[in-house]
C-alpha cells in the first residue's frame, strides 16, 4: 500500500511540475499575443493578462505601413526558409546515402572533411563569401541565403547515423538486384525510410534559415528583399517615444506564427515516422 501510495504520490508531483514548466514556457508567447491585441496608450500603463480590442487595428497598421513592409519580409523569409529546408535535407540525405551505400577509397577522408567544415564558423569565410557573390552577380538577391544551404555537414552527420540505425544495405543490394536506376532507389526506397529524420532536419533548417540574420543583414541592402530578422532589427533603432508598441508587438507576433505552423504541420510526419520505426523493429 506504502509503496503505490508513494508512486503516486510520485506520479502527481511529476505532473504538477511538467504542467508548471508547459506553463512557464507558453506564458511569454501568450503575453507576446495579448500585447498585440493591446494599444499603444494601453501598453504605456502596464501589464494586463486579458487581451485588448486593438488586434485588427494593429494589423492594419502594420500592413499599411510603406517604411516598414512586414507582409513583404514574411515572403521573403518564407521562400527562403521552404527552399533551405527542401535542399538541405534532400541533398544531405543524398550525400550520406552516398557515403553509407557506396566504398571507395577516399570515402574515410570525404567524411573527415565534411565534419572538418562543422566546426568552421561562418564570420570566418564571410568575407570570402562576399566576394565571391559580388563576383557572381547575386549581391542584393535571396540566392546567397538559399544556394549554400545544398551543404550542411550538421544535417548531413544526422542523416549519416539515421541511415546506419535504419537502412540495412541489403534492402539496396535486392533493389539493384530488381534492376532499379541509383537515383530511383533512393528517391523511392529510401527516402520514405527517412522521412522521421527529413521531417525532423526539415524543422530545424527552417527555423534556423527563418532566424538567420547574420548572412542576409550581409548581403541584402533592398527594403523589398530584406527577411523577418533584419526588419525586427530595425526596431532597436526606431524612436521608442514616437513608435507605436502595439504594432511592434503584432510585427513580432507575424514572426513567429510561420514558425510554429510549420512544426505544427511536420510534428505530425515525426510521430507517425516514429510510431512505424517502433512497430517494424
Amino acid at each position: 500500500m506504502k509503496s503505490k501510495a508513494a508512486q503516486r504520490a510520485w506520479s502527481i508531483f511529476v505532473h504538477v511540475i511538467l504542467i508548471a514548466l508547459s506553463f512557464l514556457c507558453l506564458f511569454f508567447f501568450y503575453i507576446l499575443i495579448v500585447n498585440a491585441t493591446r494599444s499603444h496608450a494601453e501598453l504605456q500603463r502596464g501589464f494586463s493578462a486579458l487581451p485588448g480590442k486593438y488586434f485588427l487595428e494593429n494589423l492594419k497598421n502594420v500592413a499599411n505601413d510603406g517604411t516598414f513592409p512586414m507582409f513583404q519580409g514574411i515572403i521573403n523569409s518564407l521562400v527562403v526558409s521552404a527552399c533551405s529546408a527542401a535542399l538541405c535535407t534532400y541533398f544531405s540525405s543524398l550525400t550520406a546515402y552516398g557515403l553509407y551505400a557506396y566504398d571507395f577509397k577516399m570515402k574515410k577522408a570525404a567524411f573527415t572533411f565534411i565534419m572538418a567544415i562543422l566546426v568552421m564558423p561562418t564570420q570566418v569565410t564571410a568575407m570570402g563569401f562576399l566576394r565571391l557573390i559580388t563576383n557572381m552577380g547575386m549581391y542584393d538577391s535571396l540566392l546567397p541565403l538559399i544556394i549554400p544551404s545544398i551543404a550542411s555537414p550538421s544535417v548531413f552527420y544526422f542523416m549519416y547515423s539515421y541511415l546506419e540505425s535504419s537502412l540495412p544495405l541489403s534492402l539496396v543490394e535486392a533493389a539493384r538486384i530488381d534492376g532499379s536506376g541509383e537515383f530511383k532507389t533512393f528517391n523511392k526506397i529510401v527516402l520514405p525510410i527517412m522521412k522521421p529524420a527529413i521531417a525532423v532536419q526539415a524543422i530545424f533548417t527552417f527555423v534556423g534559415s527563418w532566424n538567420n540574420y547574420f548572412v542576409p543583414a550581409l548581403v541584402i541592402q533592398s527594403k523589398d528583399k530584406m527577411t523577418v530578422p533584419i526588419l525586427i532589427a530595425t526596431l532597436r533603432g526606431a524612436d521608442y517615444m514616437n513608435f507605436d508598441m502595439g504594432k511592434i508587438y503584432m510585427m513580432i507576433t507575424e514572426a513567429i506564427v510561420p514558425i510554429i505552423l510549420v512544426y505544427l504541420i511536420l510534428s505530425k510526419y515525426i510521430i507517425e515516422g516514429v510510431t512505424l520505426g517502433g512497430v517494424k523493429g
